[in-house]
């Protein structure tokens, strides 16, 4: 089935429909269309057109969406909707290596619909194909025509019941046997069943799973990814020695099958270890080309890293969706006002700016990283598929480990706060299922914990701070990546000497201030962290209780303010780039320093202590520039969403359609879910206002 033509008569951007939000675009400093086209390019507008265009017009993906079905039929009705998608071919083959754009896009619009299809889909295809592919060699290109084809359907397990974040201490096992050439896998207790795979639970027919190698003589090698059949393609019955199962009805995205799988001595060819990174020989020699096991294991953070920076689109995603009802919502919905004057939009209200444009401002900022690290990630695996063993690509592989592990931290959780923030914004009617804010909410919330507790995650990213300063030093080398996020660093004394020089407002409208005393900041965390952990290693702690005491108001914050300068600074260079056009370049310089500013302002008291900040004006000048950050965009904000929002259909809440009809929307929704109809017989008694308490009752 072929999906819509991308080059069709449909305009890239149609005019949204007329109606109360006309005046509020209509004060618009901006075309939000340009706009558009500066951020995505006309191939990727119409191929998100193409993309909803099919969704819409197919009645199978007709609302609703499958939150009110019973998990068994969401189930169901999820996987035909992801075989219609490959049935549309948006995404051939062909395209993967291609135009790698592509997939990012096409997981962002089928999650805009709905995140359980989008990832059932990107689990399959991406997480288990691009496996196969980048950590497989030739003899393993088999199975990727049979995963485009839906021949084969995949999964990825690596956690355990007993075992998470700790990917080290996965205690599933691969024991080689030379005498056959296989390896004999084996889960030596339920607790290291493996569990929560997503697609594992009902249709799952393979596995790319994770397990310690072993050779003859009981050597173990690490942990290592091989391709294993679970079931039978044409029946779904596990195959022998398989348990396999679905874990059951989580808070969200039910129409996942989230799984486990035990394994009882189950044999698989010896081929089917994927080995670019190790193999064994037919007669149980373990081979590898990187001689040290470090090494090796920072080679497979690439595939590690790609589900983790996959997670930051995600949450970014939702943040769009919120951000479009939300703001909709509140340029629509009027409430209170000036005695014997018409009531006012509830956007006015400095509260309601507040409250909402930083995270609106977020939701740019982190989209320009999300996709900059993307391109990052390309050109990770570009090295890993090439077989470059260089220093410089092993510091790659460290960087963006450090950036996707603190990135999908500060994403996830921006996209938490700020879910939140649009449903308490949009009231009672907030609250309402149908307006999807609660949905959003609960479809983010895996975005948490999955891929790694954020907590844990950040103690990556710090680790990798920590160690380029006991690196740096006299005679050391210098402080420098291949992405240059870490380079300020070889400044480091330099710029903790620098203190705030107080500038007024007007200088802070540009992000340079903010993002100066972000240096500073991350200098001082990274200062006092690296102190605080020698003081433990002095007192007699191990390295790991040193460590584990240096977490939380240290390492933490370091990681966190690190990734936030890091957003915050490419925002700021795409933004002020030469190309920029002029008519939008005032709009995003302002989204771009209230970012900064509003992501800083949460760190104030550590530029107090540290000393940066001194006397009561550094900190008003931020709160006051913020503010006025918020009441320059406001008048903005409703073409700001125009230019991220999806089609009616796709974003499907009825306070945040684009018309703005808030009222007829909403109650239009309300009685298609309600059950007035149904007592329709009974209004007659309300309208001739008769005592009807009696005849309620026994009519209920």
């Amino acid at each position: 089935m072929a999906p819509p033509e991308e080059g069709s008569d449909v305009l890239v951007l149609p005019d949204p429909p007329r109606g109360p939000l006309h005046a509020a675009r209509a004060r618009a400093s901006f075309c939000w269309k340009e706009l558009a086209l500066f951020l995505e390019g006309e191939d990727v507008l119409r191929f998100k057109n193409a993309v909803f265009s099919a969704l819409e017009s197919d009645p199978l993906f007709a609302h609703p969406r499958g939150s009110d079905l019973s998990v068994e039929k969401y189930q169901e009705l999820n996987f035909l909707r992801c075989k219609r998608i490959f049935e549309y071919d948006f995404l051939p083959m062909e395209d993967v290596l291609g135009s790698p754009w592509r997939i990012r896009v096409l997981v962002e619009c089928l999650g805009m619909y709905d995140w359980s299809l989008a990832t059932k889909f990107f689990l399959h295809l991406l997480t288990f194909g691009s496996t196969i592919y980048s950590s497989g060699s030739e003899r393993h290109f088999k199975y990727i025509p049979k995963i485009f084809s839906l021949e084969i359907f995949g999964c990825f397990a690596l956690t355990e019941l007993s075992h998470g974040s700790n990917t080290k201490a996965i205690r599933t096992t691969a024991h080689y046997d030379p005498t056959t050439e296989e390896f004999i896998l084996h889960s030596p207790d339920f607790e290291a069943a493996k569990f929560w795979v997503g697609n594992m639970g009902k249709t799952a027919t393979h596995t790319v799973l994770f397990a310690q190698l072993y050779t003859p003589g009981g050597q173990c090698h690490g942990l290592h990814p091989f391709v294993v059949q679970i079931r039978d393609p044409k029946t779904l019955l596990p195959m022998p020695g398989v348990m396999v199962g679905n874990i059951g009805k989580k808070l969200g995205q039910n129409g996942l099958d989230n799984g486990f799988a035990l394994f009882h001595k189950v044999r698989i060819p010896r081929q089917d270890l994927l080995n670019r990174t190790g193999d064994v020989t037919p007669e149980g020699a373990y081979v590898s080309s990187f001689k040290d096991v470090r090494q090796r294991f920072g080679a497979s953070l690439g595939s590690l890293s790609a589900g983790r920076v996959s997670i930051v689109g995600m949450a970014v995603t939702n943040l769009k969706l919120a951000m479009s009802i939300a703001l909709r919502f509140s340029a629509t919905r009027r409430q209170f006002g000036p005695t014997g004057e018409e009531e006012v939009p509830v956007l006015e209200y400095q509260m309601q700016q507040w409250r909402l444009l930083p995270y609106l401002a977020a939701t740019y900022a982190l989209d320009h990283f999300s996709k900059s690290l993307f391109l990052d990630m390309e050109k990770l695996q570009h090295g890993l598929l090439g077989n470059d063993q260089s220093a410089t690509q092993a510091e790659l592989g460290r960087e963006i480990h450090a950036l996707a592990s603190a990135g999908k931290s500060l994403a996830s959780w921006t996209a938490q706060r700020g879910i939140q923030e649009c449903r308490e914004a949009c009231g009672g009617h907030g609250y309402l299922a149908v307006n999807r804010l609660g949905e959003l909410r609960n479809d983010n919330d895996p975005n948490c914990t999955y891929e790694g507790d954020n907590n844990v995650l950040l103690q990556q990213t710090s680790n990798y701070l920590l160690s380029l300063l006991e690196r740096r030093g006299p005679g050391g080398p210098r402080v420098e990546s291949p992405l240059k996020t870490v380079d300020f660093l070889e400044s480091y004394p330099d710029i903790l000497g620098r203190r705030f020089t107080g500038p007024s407002p007007e200088d802070c409208w540009d992000s340079s201030a903010a993002l100066a005393a972000y240096e500073w900041l991350v200098c001082y965390l990274l200062q006092e962290s690296y102190q605080k952990l020698n003081r433990e290693k002095q007192s007699g702690s191990s390295d790991f209780e040193a460590r584990n005491n240096c977490q939380v108001y240290h390492c933490r914050s370091l990681a966190l303010a690190f990734l936030e300068f890091t957003v915050a600074r490419r925002f700021h260079e795409h933004t002020h780039q030469p190309h920029v056009p002029p008519p939008l370049r005032a709009v995003l310089w302002r989204m771009s320093a209230l970012y900064t500013l509003w992501s800083l302002s949460q760190h104030t008291a550590l530029l107090y202590r540290g000393g940066y900040f001194s006397g009561e004006q550094a900190g008003k000048v931020i709160e006051n520039t913020i503010l006025a950050l918020c009441a320059q965009l406001k008048d903005d904000a409703v073409a700001l969403v125009d230019v991220i929002a999806p089609p009616d259909f796709i974003l499907d809440s009825p306070i945040g359609r684009a018309d703005g009809e808030l009222y007829k929307n909403l109650w239009t929704a309300v009685l298609q879910g309600s059950r007035v109809l149904e007592r329709a017989s009974w209004w007659p008694e309300f309208s001739a206002n008769k005592p009807v308490v009696g005849s309620l009752k026994s009519k209920l």
